[in-house]
């Protein structure tokens, strides 16, 4: 059950207070002289002070000067998911924040106990994903509105990582085709799925190569979000890589830490879909459309190999150097197909090069684009949800490698350089705005981090729907 946002106007008695301290060091609750002690002791760089009321706790949590608004908001997040993981331990029924710090820090401290109270344990028989029905939030400055408004990106955030969570056997391309149709339809957001036959006829031939070593059909989904009165008579098109399972292809991938989380690579897919969804449910005044080309990546008998020639939805040959350089095939047709649009900008997402989490480890965005008037907005709302992004050029040199003896382009190019190399490949289909961005660093962490979770993070969601909050 997910946590509601509820808005209230006195302390309420016999529950467990998170108290977000003024600037000033106000308290809005009394405390012993034991509790003030250890409150006037704190170390000036600790955030917060948990104190045991048995049955109840209260959670002080103080904002640290001379941080810059967007470290602050990402401090109270981090002292929310770590309130929700005391109250989730001690099963805490009644719960509430009273917010002194500002609005902004009451709303990034309630977002990040909703996502840092996420659990993944749909296969376990003891579960782990007790939290409140309600969080009772006290803060004369927000309104219901803005409670609601979270409440939905979160909880489009927590769908997004279920989705990069479960396994192939119960996420096929198929499968995330369905249950992307049934949570858009939810939210007032059409879906067709074309299924292999009209991909075959549509001649997507980056999503059929990968496809071909798979006993499962791939699926490419559309999206789309019209509401009358939309600002944009041109779509803002999200494409977002769905490759269900990626073993590398004949060009297998290494194990440990390398196959055996690579359910992971449909993050993009999963980000884009939910960013959608989320964007509807709060009733942005867009024309979205969200593009999902979907397949796992496997080797047998008829898999693609080394040195095929495939070609491409706009005609375009291209040379198959390595089978694990999959993400940009599928991209490729999708970001075609993107073109009968006429998009005022497309914003593709995808776990696409290892050179990512080399550059940005788990804490940033590789991003690309020849676009500044989209790409600095967007860099600004990174930092706003702390989805942090890094920008590197598309210099002509690292489009040198793509050449191929024998087709149009090569999928692998070089070593030097591969995330833009990766990027200049799927510029080649483009011609439009557009950005890439690169998740494969954030994605899906091996341990937890605040409110970002072990496993599927939901990355890019928040990010997105804050930047399309933005147009006008």
């Amino acid at each position: 059950m997910a946590t509601k946002l509820v808005k209230i106007t006195e302390i309420p008695e016999n529950s467990s207070l998170a108290v977000l301290v003024g600037d000033a060091g106000r308290l809005q609750v009394a405390l012993t002289g034991a509790e003030k002690a250890r409150w006037e002791a704190l170390p000036p760089k600790t955030d917060f002070l948990l104190l045991h009321r048995l049955p109840e706790f209260i959670l002080l949590v103080r904002p640290q000067s001379g941080k810059e608004p967007a470290a602050l908001a990402e401090s109270f997040r981090k002292a929310g998911a770590a309130w929700a993981e005391t109250i989730r331990r001690e099963k805490s029924e009644k719960v509430a924040v009273i917010g002194d710090s500002g609005t902004a820090a009451t709303l990034a401290f309630a977002e990040g106990f909703l996502l840092g109270g996420y659990t993944f344990s749909r296969y376990k028989k003891e579960k782990e994903d007790f939290m409140p029905g309600t969080l009772e939030i006290l803060d004369e400055g927000i309104t219901v509105a803005e409670l609601e408004e979270l409440e939905t990106v979160a909880a489009a955030v927590c769908w997004a990582r279920d989705l990069v969570n479960e396994p192939l056997s119960r996420m096929t391309a198929a499968d995330l085709a369905g249950a992307v149709s049934i949570e858009a339809s939810g939210a007032g957001v059409t879906t067709e799925v074309f299924h292999r036959q009209k991909i075959e006829a549509l001649k997507m031939g980056g999503l059929l190569a990968v496809n071909r070593g798979s006993v499962d059909p791939p699926t490419f989904t559309v999206m789309e979000y019209k509401p009358e009165g939309h600002l944009n008579d041109k779509p803002v098109v999200l494409v977002g890589k769905g490759v269900v399972f990626d073993t590398g292809g004949l060009s297998l991938k290494p194990t440990p830490k390398s196959m055996d989380y690579m359910k992971s690579d449909m993050a993009g897919a999963a980000a884009i879909a939910a960013a959608l969804v989320a964007a509807a449910r709060n009733r942005l005044p867009l024309y979205l459309v969200g593009l999902i080309p979907a397949t796992d990546n496997r080797p047998d008998g008829n898999a693609i190999t080394p040195g095929d020639v495939i070609t491409m939805y706009d005609g375009t040959t291209v040379e198959v150097l390595n089978t694990d350089a999959e993400g940009r095939l599928i991209l490729a047709d999708a970001l075609s197909y993107a073109r009968k649009y006429d998009p005022m900008l497309v914003i593709d997402v995808a776990t696409l090069t290892g050179g990512a989490s080399i550059i940005a480890g788990s804490h940033g965005i590789c991003a690309m684009s020849e676009h500044p008037e989209w790409m600095e907005p967007l860099r600004e709302c990174g930092e706003e949800v702390y989805e942090r992004i890094v920008e590197l050029p598309l210099w002509e040199e690292f489009a040198q490698p793509l050449k191929s003896d024998i087709a149009d382009l090569s999928n692998l190019g070089s070593r030097e350089g591969q995330t833009i190399v990766a990027g200049h490949f799927l510029r080649h289909f483009t011609a439009y705005p557009w950005i890439h961005l690169d998740i494969a660093g954030p994605a899906f962490l091996f341990e937890r981090d605040g409110y970002r979770p072990k496993g599927a993070t939901g990355c890019a969601v928040r990010l997105l729907y804050r930047f399309l909050k933005r147009i006008k």
